[in-house]
């Protein structure tokens, strides 16, 4: 890519936009951070801190009235707000990056993509765990056939905190879209639906375990895919001991796999991608083998494939510069929040529901 690079303007300084989008964005040829809306003073600092170059907002009403020098906008901001921001940036005439999820409903989903659609304007939706270097390795096994035909795909995104800390993540007010089932819930529902296709029905158990905890943060999903693949997923904030990442078994093996992409540690930590990013230690490989538990040394070691969140925002600028195709749409996004609401559903109406 050559020429100017777009300007962006990120809404949002908090977790998601300090540690995932600023970094992110400031390492895509194409893409040049313009400017960042926060109105806390510490973050402003922060920011200015990290983006010398950067300029600063304190209202998004301020970016709004400067759209024409704008070339892009993602919203990093509580999910409450990402369906107004991303409207009134599609009515100012620009592309729009909405963090997950990137509304409440399916409905509110496929009106935004309706909007975009009519002015012919890009809207994605930053899914980066489909770049998480278990999911590409996952890919990869399966389009080489390795496992045979999948049965069931068990997937954890399972964390051990017994104390709630607070703020709107945790928040009981349905307004503020919190709770593990909207957070990491379309993380792993996502993936499963890359996977293995469209939901034909969906079962689920919310439930709230922590003392003065107010949404749900121990929820398990189970997903029968049109294609006939199981999936069950696993988003907690309750688990004292960790299950494996990935357990997915099929007819002529299983892939096994434990811990974290190391990318989000990576960027809290104040690395940024270059050279060897996103790699892992061969002792940290999944295995893949059958008849024999991976904890005894059953199986082959498989190599993990590098994660490569970078390549969101490369695929972004260059849908943006060439045309080339929206890497997460909002009606693939739509998809998943069809399975949050049926597990919502199904969770406080113990039943299952067909989609």
């Amino acid at each position: 890519m050559t020429g100017t690079p777009l300007r962006v303007g990120l809404v949002g300084y908090s977790l998601a936009g300090s540690v995932f989008h600023a970094p992110l964005i400031a390492a895509t040829e194409g893409l040049a951070l313009d400017t960042v809306v926060t109105s806390n003073p510490e973050r402003q600092q922060q920011a200015r801190a990290e983006y010398p170059d950067v300029r600063l907002a304190a209202t998004p009403d301020e970016l709004f009235a400067r759209a024409a020098e704008l070339d892009l906008i993602v919203v990093a901001s509580p999910n409450k707000t990402h369906v107004p921001l991303a409207t009134t940036a599609l009515k100012a005439g620009l592309p729009v990056v909405v963090d997950k999820p990137v509304a409440g409903t399916a409905a509110e989903a496929r009106e935004l993509a309706a909007l975009a659609e009519e002015r012919e304007l890009l809207l994605s939706v930053f899914q980066n765990r489909r770049w998480d270097n278990d999911f590409l390795t996952l890919r990869k096994l399966l389009n080489e056939g390795e496992l045979g035909d999948v049965w069931r795909f068990e997937s954890r995104f399972e964390r051990w905190r017994p104390k709630p800390k607070g703020g709107w993540r945790e928040s009981g007010d349905p307004a503020e879209i919190g709770g593990l089932l909207y957070d990491l819930g379309s993380h792993v529902v996502d993936q499963a639906l890359v996977l293995f296709g469209p939901a034909a029905s969906v079962y689920a158990e919310t439930d709230i375990r922590r003392p003065g905890a107010e949404t749900d943060d121990d929820t398990f999903i189970a997903i029968t895919h049109t294609s006939g693949v199981r999936s069950h997923l696993y988003v907690s904030a309750t688990t004292a001991q960790l299950g494996p990442r990935f357990r997915v078994l099929g007819s002529t093996a299983g892939y096994v796999k434990y811990g974290l992409d190391p990318q989000e540690a990576a960027l809290r930590d104040g690395l940024r991608p270059g050279p060897g990013w996103g790699t892992e230690d061969e002792s940290l490989w999944g295995r893949v083998g059958s008849g024999e538990s991976p904890v005894t040394g059953g199986g082959r070691a498989e190599p993990t494939l590098p994660g490569d969140y970078p390549a969101y925002y490369a695929a972004v600028a260059k849908a943006l510069l060439e045309g080339a195709p929206n890497p997460v749409t909002a009606r693939e996004a739509a998809a998943a929040l069809d399975v949050l609401e049926a597990a919502r559903r199904s969770a406080r109406e113990k039943v299952t529901v067909t989609l």
